[in-house]
């Protein structure tokens, strides 16, 4: 019987030549991440354990969600993770000044490649499959051994086969794909499951796209999302100076998948997820009457290069309408400058945006644009539960980086395309 991609990883990864769906085992891992809320408790397990780390420059630590520190408890976690970092002279540490959202500042740092097995104790950590690896989170008692032994056990999950075909149109992006994805499946429709993607669809997609997809796998219940290798992500690897030799990991013809999901990127329209789930899509051009008081651009989903220029495009020219506060959050300190260097923060600032250095901040309702009672936001990020992003009483709502630039202008939700005819 064939492999899923996910399945071949996790075969390599454990010694063996092939693995079935359900099997429990034990495979190598090639990168641990954790950040400054998982961080210090997996450290504190790691320290039962009383051996020294497995490897000093395959342990990642970015703190970045209350980070820099916005009082004394964060603080103190960070510290946490600063002084472990030290003790054990961890190679990958960042924070400010370095720092960036862990899900955008890792793979940027070439420290992900094909047919790699990353952990992290962030649900988010799905996001790495745009190149080609297996990622994945985990919980901070396996993060702590795995920091100590270098391994961590599986179970093999079943998958799911999403084909994408046709041209995607220009006010399209992954956000608008993963979306859509999650309206069609649910938000338990790919539970436990790799969503693996096919198709000449993959081609339309940037590398951006890609990285916003995988990073929301996990909203649709899933393990992972795996994107195949493509020129695009050779020269991405290129560009972050991955020179290790790595391989990567193609399907093979007889896989067994759970189910086929084919989506039509020429005929998908720019979407949002109203309250309170990721499944709960509709076109964002029904949302006229939903006046707004916030909107976020930012977070490991939609804080890239390409989601800045995204919001550019809307902002150039325009005016962030005067009952609406605009934050804008680069994910990286690289991505900041190159926004500086190309102007993008002008347009941002005279457009009457509020631009912040990288942080998770508001995705998790932790600083930065916190929610009063009855508010409602418009965000780039990846959840909207109750109480997401501060009170129990508001409202977030999920979309793409156009869609949210053009609803800031307009004060109300917004299709990209009325504001950009």
């Amino acid at each position: 019987m064939g492999m899923t991609r996910t399945q071949k990883i996790l075969a390599r990864h454990a010694g063996r030549p092939e693995v079935e769906e359900g099997e429990l085992l034990v495979s190598q891992v090639d990168l641990t991440l954790a950040n400054d809320i998982t961080g210090p408790p997996a450290i504190d397990e790691f320290d039962k354990i009383g051996r020294p780390v497995f490897n000093k420059d395959k342990i990642a630590l970015v703190p970045d969600h209350f980070s820099p520190p916005k009082d004394i408890k964060s603080a103190t976690l960070c510290k946490h993770m600063r002084d472990f970092a030290r003790k054990h002279n961890i190679t990958n540490y960042f924070e400010v000044g370095r720092m960036g959202i862990e899900h955008a500042l890792v793979p940027d740092s070439g420290l992900v490649a094909p047919g790699e097995l990353v952990i992290g104790a962030d649900s988010h950590t799905c996001t790495y499959g745009a190149v080609n690896a297996f990622s994945t989170g985990v919980g901070q008692t396996d993060l702590g051994a795995a920091m100590a032994s270098g391994q961590t056990w599986f179970k093999v999950p079943k998958a799911i086969k999403v084909v994408l075909t046709g041209k995607k149109p220009d006010y399209i992006s992954g956000k608008d794909v993963i979306l859509t994805l999650i309206g069609m499946i649910g938000v338990d429709g790919a539970l436990y499951q790799s969503l693996e993607f096919f198709g000449e669809g993959v081609g339309e997609l940037s590398m951006a796209d890609r990285f916003t997809i995988c990073n929301m796998a996990i909203e649709a219940g899933g393990k992972n999302g795996i994107f195949p290798v493509d020129d695009k992500t050779r020269e991405y690897l290129k560009e972050r100076g991955v020179t290790r030799p790595w391989e990567a990991v193609e399907a093979d013809e007889d896989a067994v998948y759970a189910r086929t999901i084919t989506i039509e990127l020429d005929k998908l329209v720019p979407v949002v997820a109203y309250p309170h789930l990721p499944e709960n899509t509709h076109p964002a051009a029904e949302g006229k009457e939903l006046a707004i008081d916030q909107v976020v651009i930012g977070s490991c989903t939609n804080g890239r290069y390409e989601d800045l220029v995204s919001a550019a495009r809307i902002l150039k020219g325009r005016k962030v309408d005067p009952r609406v506060r605009c934050i804008i959050i680069p994910a990286t300190q690289e991505i900041y400058k190159r926004a500086m260097d190309n102007g993008l923060l002008d347009i941002f600032i005279e457009a009457g945006a509020a631009v912040s250095t990288p942080t998770c901040g508001p995705c998790l309702g932790g600083y930065m644009g916190i929610l009063a009672a009855g508010e409602r936001c418009v965000s780039t990020t990846n959840r909207n539960f109750r109480g997401r992003m501060g009170h129990v009483d508001s409202e977030v709502y999920l979309a793409s980086p156009l869609t949210a630039a053009a609803s800031a202008v307009t004060g109300h939700i917004t299709d990209p395309r009325e504001v950009l005819k």
